[in-house]
């Protein structure tokens, strides 16, 4: 998808969208807002995106309304029409059936789900993985083609119990179904650290290992080093605020510090 490189994901927050407390009533607006950010962030040159319902909260732990599938479908689509770069779908909280269904109906090219395999306590309460259900559902509507990125120990969440890394990478490479493994740090701020990067490309060196949080122009270049991909939104906004929009100086500097780093491995 990425044509071998160690690609730059660059996320584009959706406002609250209906159904949520925080829509604003004109999903027209919605789409127009993340549109700005698209032709942003792929200016500044990412390699991908991802869409994403951050507004929406507090999130629906797993299944969401149909007026958010509904509206996600449409703000998705637009993104794919203009993008000219791979899009992804990430509806939180875990609704990993919407996401492929907006996936397959918008032509998106990957989901990043943030609980594939095993338990975790979260803000929304214990969400289990359903790997098992993912890559059926998958098959059923036809959307084989939909890669599965999906986070190890997922931010803003604990598991409910522990298991040592790369037994968890394993069975997510292995047994869940995963393309792809998103580490995150405790939150949307923090990194990962790098010992538990190394930890899993150590252990499966041919998979693929992105960056799912905390990702600045000042990280950008150390992480590169180790990573194979970055999602890029925490260091998007101007003063780390996601309801503005993305900052093409901000985007321009991450994607230079991340390419120093990806030609220096």
């Amino acid at each position: 998808m990425f044509g071998g490189t160690s690609p730059v994901l660059g996320m584009i927050h959706l406002q609250a969208l209906p159904g949520s407390p925080g829509f604003g009533g004109s999903l027209d607006a919605v789409v127009e807002h993340a549109l700005r950010d698209v032709a942003t962030m792929v200016d500044g040159g990412v390699d991908a995106l991802i869409v994403e319902n951050l507004h929406d909260a507090p999130y629906y732990p797993e299944t969401t309304e149909p007026e958010t599938v509904a509206a996600m479908a449409v703000c998705a689509r637009e993104v794919v029409r203009q993008a000219g770069v791979p899009v992804g779908i990430n509806v939180l909280r875990n609704s990993w059936k919407a996401s492929l269904g907006v996936a397959a109906a918008s032509g998106a090219d990957f989901i990043r789900l943030n609980i594939l395999t095993d338990a975790m306590v979260t803000d929304q309460g214990i969400i289990n993985g359903a790997a098992h259900l993912v890559t059926r559902y998958r098959r059923a509507i036809g959307a084989d083609d939909v890669l599965i990125m999906a986070d190890l120990l997922t931010k803003h969440a604990a598991p409910l119990v522990e298991r040592p890394v790369p037994v968890i990478a394993g069975d997510m490479l292995d047994r869940g179904g995963a393309d792809a493994i998103i580490l995150a740090g405790d939150d949307s701020s923090m990194p990962p650290s790098l010992s538990r990067v190394e930890i899993i490309k150590e252990a499966f060196p041919d998979a693929p290992v992105v960056l799912g949080s905390g990702m600045t122009a000042a990280v950008g270049e150390e992480y590169a080093r180790v990573a194979d991909g970055a999602v890029f939104g925490y260091g998007s906004k101007d003063e780390s605020d996601m309801a503005r929009p993305v900052s093409a100086e901000l985007t321009g500097a991450f994607v230079r510090a991340w390419g120093s780093g990806r030609s220096a491995r």
